[in-house]
């Protein structure tokens, strides 16, 4: 097996892509699912050069023992790649949020990624039994991760928590030769944001902030989504990036980059508050009455 790598989160989305176009360049690809029947559904669609993983990324027994199936699978050399992909976004009013929803949040998109990299680590070559060069990382993080929106806190925390995880990461697997590559996609044609905008909507329907979440839907997230990039291109390029001979630490992909991505980042903080405090109607109540 000269060529193979694991993505997390395959069913749907970037993940499904990220598959398809790895297999038609001849890798052998360990995509993890949750359900029986998706991991039927895939092996069927891509082939004999895709064997399905079974685990929740939160299961930490079921991903010890999907690396073992890896492991048997590489007999003895080192797994190209690991792409952290599986991710879940919670919507809603920070002060409306449980608690429950907040860590589920963490776990997935920072607990359970740290334990399927940790797990994984020894297949990319932190084991130096295993023959061939050092495998690579791909931290899929979001433009979330350095720019944070209202009603989507819980979501863009934890991707600059996987941001800062990453930088400190990186330093250390340098240790083994290991690469790791962050890759931050702005608006991409899934339904992660609409749906959940739109149920977390419904799910506040009481809260003080249901104007200005409906507000928030309705100027930003389904404007945006019927403009946003498509899983084939965001995946083309993570390809390209991750079979690169020297890529870059860090990537944002996302359209209309300037005013998406590089104004705000540039812009004072103090000032994209006051953009979304008028545009989603969060002037302060007290004054209003």
């Amino acid at each position: 097996m000269n060529k193979s790598v694991v993505i997390t989160g395959v069913s749907t989305g970037i993940g499904y892509q990220l598959c398809v176009d790895l297999i038609s360049k001849n890798y052998f690809v360990f995509g993890s699912v949750r359900k029986l029947e998706d991991g039927q559904r895939l092996s069927k669609e891509l082939g004999a050069n895709f064997l399905p993983l079974y685990f929740d990324i939160n299961d930490y027994e079921a991903i010890e023992k999907a690396a073992l199936v890896v492991e048997k699978k590489l007999m003895g050399v080192t797994l190209t790649g690991l792409f952290n992909n599986a991710g879940l976004a919670m919507a809603g009013p920070l002060l409306d949020l449980s608690i429950a929803d907040l860590r589920y949040q963490f776990d997935v998109n920072v607990i359970g990624l740290m334990k399927v990299t940790q797990v994984f680590s020894g297949l990319l070559g932190t084991s130096l039994q295993r023959k061939g060069a050092p495998g690579r990382i791909v931290m899929i993080s979001s433009i979330n991760g350095k720019i944070a929106m209202p009603f989507l806190g819980a979501y863009c925390a934890s991707k600059f928590a996987l941001e800062g995880l990453s930088q400190s990461l990186r330093s250390e697997l340098n240790f083994y030769g290991i690469k790791l590559i962050v890759v931050g996609p702005g608006p991409i044609k899934t339904p992660i944001f609409d749906k959940t905008i739109l149920k977390a909507t419904k799910s506040f329907k009481d809260s003080p902030y249901k104007q200005a979440m409906t507000n928030f839907l309705n100027k930003f997230v389904l404007r945006t989504i019927k403009t946003a990039m498509t899983t084939e291109v965001l995946s083309h390029r993570i390809v390209k990036i991750f079979e690169s001979v020297a890529p870059n630490n860090h990537y944002i992909i996302t359209k209309h980059r300037f005013f998406s991505y590089t104004l705000p980042h540039w812009l004072p903080i103090d000032f994209l508050n006051v953009f979304f405090v008028k545009i989603l109607g969060l002037k302060n109540r007290r004054y209003e009455h």
